[in-house]
């Protein structure tokens, strides 16, 4: 490691550009950043995701099967939950800091060049975002590995990760999220989502609405790529909840698949499977069955953090990263089915520029009775909606004043969930923290879990 830079000295630096929510609509940058440091976007083929929801679950499952069949992997996802170096993973481990910071120190003098290019035509220079997705082309060609797992920050078209052409493009559901920046109907949504499918790739879709489906299916044949979805060539064929998680049936594209345990909880976790699977198999070339052992090996292995993640016991403790109302749905769903909770105490925390209004809601309408306490709080981030302005928006929707509490600190808000979890005679209570990822981040910190 430099004497100049660390981990957290380069953080610091990023964080003094545009930040992670203003993302500009650009690839010109990008391209000229690629080009500067000889292409590290063409060393390794890439499984490229975008979607609204599942994108990280369903990147990591692909990662596993990859490494699973003895391949080297390079996976980009964000946000991070604890660390940056999170967001670059290299064979399913957060990058080595010495390594983050060596690949920084050589490729910060070629950024500030499209930093200076930028500002003499008046434009902003490279954004937080752009720099980490730089960064991690850079890192993934430096090691080398074999395959990049890339995740999308939002959107598709011009999406800093965009740079790179996916062998295979992964579309998970799409809802309403980012409608300022990327449309009001799912339809729009999938026109920028759709920008990730090129020429020479492979569509693998979740099931979709109507209105996306046509979109994505309109642009595979447009630029003549063969293409698959949920629902119509493969998908979940049957699942029971297991200890642990869950166990499916899956038919993809190629094969079939019985009896895999899944260790996480949740329909659209098990169709994110199938996702996974079907984007492996569409990788490996399509038309051969994986090696269910090896399938097996992979999940064996899967871990989701901050999704509907237990991360303490008595009470139970759950934190779940759920930042729009699709995402809300399906974790209440998946509570009601694999949690046997008689009381539950939300602790809810949301960003300014997800709507509010709809997740709380959601959370009433999904979680019923079984929530019959709220806590409204909110994280450190400067974007956080006050914890005060989020209970009078709970009152207006018919939550009771009774049944809300204020903690504008988490830890205070934890500790009182805990006590109201705590006081039920049948000892089936446990506490659910949603909303924001930077909720469910600090979360877990202050529950002692780090890790990723």
């Amino acid at each position: 490691m430099t004497d100049e830079f660390s981990v957290e000295s380069v953080y610091a630096e990023l964080l003094g550009r545009a930040p992670e929510n203003k993302m500009e609509p650009r690839l010109a940058p990008l391209r000229r950043a690629m080009d500067i440091l000889g292409e590290p976007e063409k060393a390794f083929p890439i499984i490229h995701i975008t979607g609204t929801n599942g994108k990280t679950s369903t990147a990591r499952m692909i990662e596993a099967g990859l490494r699973a069949h003895g391949l080297s992997t390079g996976r980009y996802t964000s946000p991070h939950l604890s660390k940056v170096t999170e967001r670059i993973s290299i064979d399913g481990a957060p990058v080595a800091d010495e390594t983050f910071v060596r690949i920084w120190d050589e490729i910060r003098p070629y950024l500030q060049i499209v930093d200076g290019e930028l500002e003499a035509e008046g434009q902003p220079r490279l954004t937080y975002f752009e720099c980490l997705t730089i960064l991690a082309f850079a890192v993934f060609a430096d090691q080398p590995v074999n395959v990049g797992v890339m995740e999308v920050g939002l959107g598709g078209i011009t999406d800093a990760t965009n740079v790179g052409d996916g062998q295979v493009s992964v579309v998970t559901p799409i809802s309403l999220d980012h409608t300022e920046l990327l449309g009001d109907t799912t339809e729009d949504i999938a026109h920028e989502k759709a920008g990730i499918i090129k020429p020479g790739g492979f569509l693998i879709s979740a099931a979709q609405p109507m209105d996306a489906a046509q979109v994505l299916l309109e642009k595979a044949n447009e630029v003549q790529v063969p293409f698959r979805f949920e629902g119509v060539e493969f998908g979940v064929e049957a699942r029971t909840v297991a200890v642990g998680g869950q166990m499916v049936t899956i038919q993809g594209i190629a094969g079939r698949y019985e009896d895999l345990l899944v260790p996480l909880h949740g329909a659209h976790q098990a169709e994110n499977a199938a996702v996974a699977i079907a984007a492996l198999e569409a990788f490996f070339g399509g038309e051969k069955a994986l090696d269910a052992e090896v399938l097996q090996e992979a999940f064996a292995t899967v871990t989701s953090p901050g999704r509907l993640e237990v991360v303490r016991t008595a009470p139970t403790i759950i934190v779940d990263a759920a930042h729009n109302p699709a995402g809300i749905q399906v974790s209440a769903e998946a509570i009601h089915e694999a949690f046997n909770f008689t009381k539950l105490v939300a602790v809810v925390g949301v960003l300014k520029e997800k709507d509010a209004e709809e997740i709380l809601r959601q959370l009433k309408e999904s979680l019923g009775d079984l929530a019959t306490e709220y806590c409204f709080t909110q994280s450190n981030s400067p974007r956080a909606v006050p914890a005060e302005d989020l209970a009078e928006l709970a009152v207006d929707l018919g939550f009771g004043e009774d049944n809300i509490h204020i903690a504008e600190k988490l830890d205070d808000a934890l500790e009182w969930a805990v006590e109201r979890a705590e006081d039920n005679e049948d000892l089936a209570g446990g506490v659910l923290v949603t909303g924001s990822i930077t909720l469910v981040a600090e979360a877990r910190i202050l529950l002692g879990k780090a890790d990723v």
